[in-house]
């Protein structure tokens, strides 16, 4: 066997990652605040990017040509050229001696009429040593001020749980050393309002008796909101009942026996309260009437209001018009006059290095931008055609969807269809959906029948439990039975997990349930 060395030529195609392409894969999946992060970082690093703010662009315009490149989709219409201005007056010059008032000029002031009589101190109400600059109404305030708050000091602000309590406690509380205890087990409470901190650990901590930790835990938890500081569901709806004074033997046998409540098994609790049928269902409409965590009306956070980036509406003459929201998409700029302006003043290869990479990489951001934009609208184009029974009927008529799909019909893959559909929201005549609602698994239906969607499936189960009555409650086979009537193979155990994900009791909970009369 002879070893030797040889030169061949070999021809092959591989799928190479640039750093352009992870980019604008990456852009793909980002959400509208996150992509304008993104875009906010890419404009501090490079120079020659710019944000033009508005329909009309940056204002920056000499002739017919602002010097910018526009991604597509731009009209590039430029406004009318402002008039033009003197520029602004340096500070400097308006304090020189040539443009300030002399004294025979009047104050400031005269045109509002602001002025006093030519009389004496004493007429115009001042005292003897004061002078109009210095007058003031005794109580430290300026005789301008009228003693009352700003208007900012006025505007309400969002009471927080904690400002609420301390407020109470130093109502409450006179003893310092209480009052500090207090504040510790404030700051103790959790999300709900509980007390879930070990009392024995609170007195170790100050070194006390645990009796005088109990004692300004009495206190506490009569404080507003009632149930407060419990440190348990049972001890939050006691304080809540004992507040209404509907704390009676009967309801305080319910109470230590909440898990018969949640398990809805009437007839036990009809026996260890000691109540007939009629007195149970007063208790438990009690009961619901209770806040089983009391701290939910404070500290509450705002809800974040979703910004849509497709908006769908309906034509006139049939049809869906779909179109990507204008305050979602970015507008990027990359300045070439700028560059121009300084790329024939470079002397060193570094520098000129640097600038075609910055050049490069700005205008491989709009292309991206644009090419992000195309694909959302395409794939957002192709779920409203599939889905369009949905948006005229109802959930009922949501059919099986799955990425490939789309991605089929649209000839891209399936990676890039769920990049997409990531974070994105449409508003539809039928509310604002994730693109990704639209994907469900599929159901068999019964003898050769269409497939359903399971989400219309969980559906139509949820509308049949919404029908009952209290004679007529459907057990999980019978639900099973309706459904292949409706043409819907499904099995129970899969009746059983929609309806528990939907948190639908059971059939004997249910029954127990609506036997009640609330």
């Amino acid at each position: 066997m002879t070893l030797s060395q040889r030169l061949d030529l070999r021809q092959s195609q591989t799928l190479v990652m640039t750093p352009q392409l992870q980019q604008a894969i990456k852009l793909l999946q980002l959400s509208n605040l996150e992509l304008i992060e993104y875009i906010d970082r890419e404009i501090e690093q490079n120079p020659l990017l710019d944000r033009m703010d508005g329909p009309g662009g940056s204002g920056e315009s000499e002739g017919e040509g602002d010097g910018f490149d526009r991604p597509a989709g731009d009209d590039g219409q430029s406004t009318a050229p402002a008039p033009f201005d003197p520029p602004p007056r340096d500070t400097v010059e308006l304090t020189s001696a040539e443009t300030l008032p002399g004294a025979a000029e009047g104050p400031l002031d005269t045109d509002f009429e602001n002025v006093w009589t030519n009389g004496s101190a004493a007429e115009n109400g001042l005292g003897d040593g004061e002078t109009l600059g210095q007058w003031s109404n005794g109580g430290g305030h300026t005789g301008f001020d009228d003693g009352e708050p700003n208007l900012e000091q006025t505007l309400p602000g969002d009471l927080s749980l904690r400002d609420h309590l301390h407020g109470q406690l130093n109502v409450d509380l006179s003893d310092p050393a209480d009052r500090l205890i207090g504040a510790a087990l404030i700051d103790l409470l959790d999300d709900a309002g509980y007390l879930t901190a070990d009392l024995g650990e609170v007195a170790a901590q100050f070194g006390c008796d645990p009796a005088r930790v109990e004692r300004v835990l009495a206190v506490l938890q009569r404080f507003d909101p009632t149930g407060i500081f419990a440190r348990s569901l049972k001890e939050c709806l006691a304080l809540q009942l004992r507040e209404l004074d509907r704390l009676d033997p009967a309801m305080q046998a319910l109470l230590d026996h909440l898990d018969l409540l949640a398990a809805r098994n009437l007839p036990a609790l009809i026996k260890v309260c000691g109540v007939d049928a009629e007195d149970i269902s007063d208790m438990l409409g009690e009961i619901k009437k209770l806040n089983p965590k009391p701290a939910l009306a404070f500290d509450h956070a705002p809800a974040q209001p979703v910004t849509p980036d497709i908006l769908m509406r309906a034509q006139a003459g049939g049809g869906w018009f779909v179109e990507l929201n204008p305050d979602t998409l970015p507008r990027v700029l990359v300045n070439q006059r700028y560059f121009t302006r300084i790329s024939g003043g470079l002397r060193h290869k570094a520098e000129r290095d640097y600038l075609t990479e910055r050049m490069n990489s700005a205008n491989w951001l709009v292309k991206s931008l644009h090419q992000r934009a195309t694909t959302i609208l395409k794939v957002a184009t192709e779920i409203v055609r599939q889905q369009d029974a949905f948006f005229l009927h109802g959930v009922q008529f949501l059919r099986p969807l799955i990425l490939r799909d789309i991605a089929e019909a649209i000839g891209m893959h399936e990676s890039t269809v769920s990049r997409v559909t990531s974070n994105k929201f449409m508003v539809t005549p039928r509310g604002l959906f994730e693109l990704k609602y639209f994907f469900t698994s599929s159901i068999s239906g019964a003898d050769g029948q269409a497939d359903h969607s399971a989400e219309a499936v969980r559906f139509r189960i949820k509308a049949l439990i919404d029908q009952e009555t209290a004679g007529t409650v459907l057990s999980d086979d019978r639900i099973v039975d309706v459904l292949r009537d409706d043409g819907i193979d499904i099995a129970r155990r899969t009746v059983a997990k929609y309806r528990e994900a939907m948190r639908i009791p059971s059939s004997v909970q249910r029954r127990r349930e609506k036997s009640l009369r609330f």
